[in-house]
């Protein structure tokens, strides 16, 4: 089975669900999950809600960094989706999920997971401000 179980980009829901299970293995002894999530503020001003755009490269580069962070942990197991178009405070943007033989690697993966897609898969956030403006944001 492909150590990539899951490298998308959604206009719908996420799940945390399946995430996990795609994750799940019995080679693995520890599985870390991180879920971001749309909040209420930035900054210090009031978000509203935020719409997430992704150039059309994003999708390879997504599975490009999950191979990467795969390779580099011994992974057993790697899952990544995040979310682009409109969204709402609550909403789930972006899962990833790592499994690996030992929890410490898991967790160590599971990190530099989120980090290298928010730092190389190019997406970007448009953040609705209470009262009234916005602002892009790169949140690759």
């Amino acid at each position: 089975m492909d150590t990539i179980r899951l490298a998308e980009l959604r206009d719908t829901p996420l799940s945390v669900d399946e995430v996990l299970a795609v994750v799940s293995d019995p080679a693995a002894g520890g599985i870390a999950l991180f879920v971001g999530t749309v909040r209420d503020h930035d900054g210090g001003r009031d978000v509203t809600r935020l719409g997430y755009s992704a150039h059309p490269s994003a999708a390879a580069e997504l599975r490009r960094v999950a191979e990467k962070i795969a390779a580099g942990f011994g992974a057993t197991a790697v899952a990544a989706v995040h979310r682009v178009g409109d969204l709402a405070i609550g909403d789930l943007a972006v899962i990833v999920a790592v499994s690996c033989p030992h929890r410490g690697e898991a967790f160590d993966a599971c990190r530099a997971l989120i980090d290298e897609l928010k730092r190389s898969v190019p997406i970007w956030k448009h953040q609705q401000y209470a009262g009234g403006g916005s602002e892009w944001v790169n949140s690759a």
